[in-house]
């Protein structure tokens, strides 16, 4: 899996045609009358183009609903993962069983949908022949392989029946590794070239790890006792809380580079997880503790954080093939620097 990258025909023709990207007009128009007199101006209709039409930042190679899949999946089972073992030390069994089932699942679920998406399963083998702390790819590969292990012996012998005590230590190894497999993902799209991923890399992971608190949280409400769901609705209202806050920043706070989170199929999507996120945490705090409260409250939460997960990874998407997310910012950025250094001289 690999993340947007630089076309190889954006740098090397500059020097003596001009950038990569250019501002392209439409037309001209003569401001005066006279023959042939008056100022020749531009209007102001223009567009951005790129030589050859070509993109300037390469679109992912990922698929969907594979990698979508695969970070709401993945997010789910560690944040149970972490709700059984919380369930399981306040002698919760009915939501220790269902958080262990629903790690399990998970985990190897979202392994199927990443194998998937690479095409061929000895792809995932060999990511795991080297280690390299610098690459979020690396580092998430060695946090899922040792969870999805201990996630799913855990939730085999929870349905055997055998084993007690290895069912507790396997509880507590993929509880470790539950929390940063529901975040990790989040810094491995921010890692990439793909301006709203990277826009936002400060944000990404805490919006992955509020999600999936909300869907380990709300799948529990739905299988749980309401006598024994309490962390759950807890973990659950959190999350919602997080995800909602933090998601509003992405949205807003990194100029043109948050507009493809507004419009189109993906503003479509994130508006329909926020409003499945809010009105499931609204419907756990007034009746989560009714059977059909906590069930319809816990399917909102799980649907909100899935949807989160297709609007992000289609934000992402749909800002690698427009130059303007490209272009705007680093014009932006190199303004910042010219006017810091013009300061800097001044004093």
């Amino acid at each position: 899996m690999t993340g947007g990258i630089t076309s190889p025909d954006a740098g090397w023709r500059q020097a003596d045609r001009g950038p990569s990207t250019q501002h392209t007009t439409k037309k001209r128009r003569k401001r005066g009358g006279g023959r042939g007199r008056g100022e020749v101006a531009m209007v102001d209709d223009v567009e951005f183009t790129s030589y050859y039409g070509r993109q300037i930042v390469k679109t992912p190679v990922w698929k969907s609903p594979d990698v979508p899949l695969y970070l709401f999946l993945g997010g789910a089972a560690g944040s149970s993962s972490i709700l059984a073992a919380i369930a399981d030390l306040t002698d919760r069994p009915t939501l220790t069983r269902v958080g262990r089932y629903t790690a399990g699942a998970g985990s190897l679920l979202s392994v199927v949908a990443l194998v998937h998406d690479l095409g061929r399963p000895e792809r995932f083998l060999h990511m795991l022949r080297v280690f390299k702390p610098t690459s979020p790819l690396s580092v998430g590969t060695y946090i899922l392989s040792p969870f999805s292990a201990a996630a799913a012996a855990t939730a085999a012998v929870e349905l055997l029946g055998w084993f007690p005590r290895l069912k507790r230590f396997g509880g507590v190894v993929s509880a470790i590794f539950g929390g940063p497999l529901a975040t990790y993902t989040g810094v491995l799209l921010a890692n990439t070239a793909v301006p709203s991923w990277h826009a936002a890399h400060e944000q990404l992971p805490y919006v992955f790890g509020g999600s999936a608190m909300a869907a380990g949280g709300g799948i529990s409400m739905i299988f749980v006792p309401v006598d024994e769901a309490g962390p759950a609705r807890k973990m659950a209202v959190a999350g919602a809380a997080i995800e909602l806050a933090v998601v509003h920043r992405v949205e807003n706070d990194h100029g043109i580079e948050s507009e493809p989170y507004h419009e189109g199929r993906p503003g479509k999507l994130m508006q329909a997880a926020k409003t499945c996120t809010a009105v499931g945490a609204g419907l756990t705090v007034l009746a989560g503790r009714t059977r059909i409260g906590a069930i319809a409250s816990g399917t909102l939460l799980a649907a909100g954080s899935l949807l989160t997960r297709f609007g992000v990874f289609e934000a992402g998407i749909a800002s690698t093939k427009d130059p303007k997310y490209v272009v705007i910012p680093q014009r932006e950025r190199l303004a910042a620097q010219q006017n810091g250094h013009a300061s800097t001289i001044t004093r």
